[in-house]
């Protein structure tokens, strides 16, 4: 069957959508699971296995490649029960047709499909007819997977260091590899040229004499240079890329990859006019590899889809995206937090999350990782961490150690938000004999990192009635900018209906459109920028920045352009629009004189 939403369900934090494959797959709707916190998906695994009556071992730390089995047979777990509550629902959807009538709601094209479905039930088919149309109708949404790659940390047994295949990323794609998912694996966060290689001693990830992969890799890019270059690395090694899944560089929740200036509209107008030389040249590479690994070579080119998210709120900018772009599916991330039978987020951090506004979310240098970090205003996580600071003990116990990769106290790496490290920092800083100003400063950066490894996952704990005492109960939250423009808890019906356009869940009238938003983002991201250029100015830093205000007067071109060129589309909202970018391009050239006379003050 084709597939039945163009929409997906992005991975979101470590626990928000841990199981959300449970509550979504059997209505086709594809999701992505966090493979980072082992210890979680035990945890989890545990739970359910409980509650559905299936036999449980626990998988020990002590037990050899523990994370790897943990997360294979988690993943097992959750295919084997959506699998079961699909077929459950077909045998069900046999006496009550209403069921079908809900499931079909939910779905883009209504119309078609619910005259097929009556047209069927008129004839009087017998059962065998209804559960064959059901089957060719009705599939399982895709249980995919997300492993950011430069997580890769090494690990040890006592004081003995592991080999390569045993750090974190490595360990979790190999469970991965082994369990009995048909899906996508989603890599993010950049290339990992040793953990891609390794895939090449995976076996799922290589087509079959019919040119189907039963394991599929997904890119998350930023740009299609990125894309382009692991595109070819991977087709070097005879692995094929089957998703470009494009995620604007600020305009998005998680961890923010801003690009250098580059905005969302000019990046998929490159993938739109490149695409098909970018699944010609990686076709070609990946044909001559697999035949010097003497596999199956596909006489056509695999199916690829382009895909983007980051900022998507209305019906009108969803069909946007496929109609003009092409794009092959649309990711709603930040909110589907919004939507408890779709993701798994605490009570306290939804009803907070509700009631944002734009300047409750900012981003936040929170992240152990070093990397912008979208966060919430006054989240448990953060008020916890502020209050052991104002108590004069700040940082965290680090019981999970899956950040733990700064190396300049420890070979084995520690975690730049653990207390083992800040009261180190701390200690160095006070030898420094600096200003009040300075040191105050330095000392708000060291203590700034929070425990995401605990404060991402402990929601599924507290939804789930689960011991807290190793993570506690404070949360991390990293919704994106968009969800300001939401405040109602919906259902699964009523967001599937928004994206749609059946329905309107924005309760923000005059919500910017998502181009001019993270034009907006990017302009206040270089403001930052500018303001570290003034305390440390360089050669170096101003053709950074020289090219940022370059790059974003191009892509305030393009969308001028655009916008110019569209006759039915977005009307109501052209006058707004140009005046936003009028406005955006004032403020560039503000800001370019301001580093002109940050340059001559410099020179005096």
């Amino acid at each position: 069957m084709a597939k039945a939403h163009s929409f997906h369900i992005p991975v979101m934090g470590l626990s928000f959508t841990i199981d959300t494959p449970l509550k979504v797959a059997q209505y086709g709707i594809d999701s992505v699971i966090s493979l980072n916190d082992d210890i979680l998906l035990e945890r989890l695994r545990k739970m359910y296995c409980s509650l559905h009556n299936f036999p449980y071992e626990e998988i020990t730390s002590k037990m050899e490649d523990f994370r790897a089995k943990r997360i294979t047979s988690y993943l097992n777990l959750i295919n084997d029960l959506a699998s079961k509550q699909l077929e459950e629902f077909k045998q069900m959807a046999l006496k009550k047709k209403d069921l079908v009538k809900e499931y079909l709601a939910m779905l883009p094209d209504q119309a078609s499909i619910q005259e097929e479905f009556k047209n069927l039930m008129d004839k009087l088919p017998g059962t065998e007819e209804i559960r064959s149309w059901l089957d060719e109708t009705f599939s399982l949404g895709s249980i995919d997977v997300n492993i950011m790659t430069k997580v890769d940390n090494a690990t040890y047994v006592k004081s003995e260091k592991q080999p390569i295949q045993f750090n974190t990323a490595h360990s979790a794609l190999r469970g991965y590899a082994q369990s009995d998912l048909t899906s996508s694996i989603v890599f993010s966060a950049g290339m990992n040229p040793r953990l891609y290689s390794y895939m090449e001693e995976m076996e799922d990830f290589f087509p079959d004499e019919d040119g189907n992969l039963k394991k599929k890799i997904i890119l998350k890019v930023s740009d299609y240079r990125s894309a382009f270059i692991q595109g070819k690395f991977l087709a070097k090694k005879g692995l094929w890329v089957s998703e470009y899944r494009i995620e604007s560089g600020l305009n998005c929740g998680g961890h923010a990859f801003a690009t250098d200036g580059y905005l969302l509209g000019p990046i998929l107008a490159e993938f739109k006019d490149k695409r098909q030389e970018l699944f010609e040249i990686t076709h070609e590479i990946f044909t001559a590899a697999l035949a010097r690994k003497d596999y199956p070579q596909p006489k056509k080119i695999l199916p690829i889809k382009i895909t983007a998210q980051g900022g998507v709120g209305l019906a009108e900018e969803h069909q946007f995206l496929l109609d003009h772009y092409e794009i092959d599916s649309v990711g709603w991330g930040s909110p589907f937090l919004l939507v408890p039978e779709a993701t798994t987020v605490d009570d306290h951090t939804l009803n907070q999350i509700a009631a944002a506004k734009e300047e409750d979310l900012y981003l936040s240098n929170v992240s152990p990782l070093g990397v912008p970090f979208n966060n919430l205003r006054n989240s448990s996580k953060g008020v916890e961490k502020l209050n052991l600071v104002n108590q004069g003990n700040p940082g965290s116990s680090c019981p999970k150690k899956f950040l733990a990769l700064d190396r300049e106290y420890s070979e084995k790496g520690v975690c730049t938000a653990s207390k083992k490290y800040q009261l180190l920092k701390i200690k160095e800083l006070e030898a420094e004999g600096l200003s009040p100003e300075a040191y105050q400063k330095q000392y708000d950066d060291i203590v700034a990192k929070e425990c995401l490894c605990t404060g991402l996952g402990s929601s599924a704990l507290m939804i789930n009635d689960l011991d807290t005492k190793v993570e506690g109960d404070a949360v991390s939250i990293c919704p994106g900018p968009n969800i300001a423009y939401f405040s109602k808890i919906m259902s699964l019906k009523e967001i599937t209906g928004h994206i749609y356009g059946r329905a309107n869940m924005m309760t923000h009238p005059d919500r910017p459109n998502m181009f001019m938003k993270e034009l907006k983002l990017y302009i206040d991201y270089l403001r930052d920028k500018i303001d570290e250029f003034k305390s440390t100015p360089s050669a170096k830093s101003q053709q950074y920045l020289d090219k940022f205000i370059t790059n974003l007067n191009g892509g305030i071109n393009y969308y001028k352009n655009l916008f110019g060129d569209l006759n039915d589309k977005f009307q109501a909202l052209k006058t707004t629009v140009s005046k936003d970018l009028k406005d955006s391009q004032n403020k560039l050239q503000q800001l370019k004189q301001e580093i002109e006379n940050i340059l001559s003050l410099e020179s005096k």
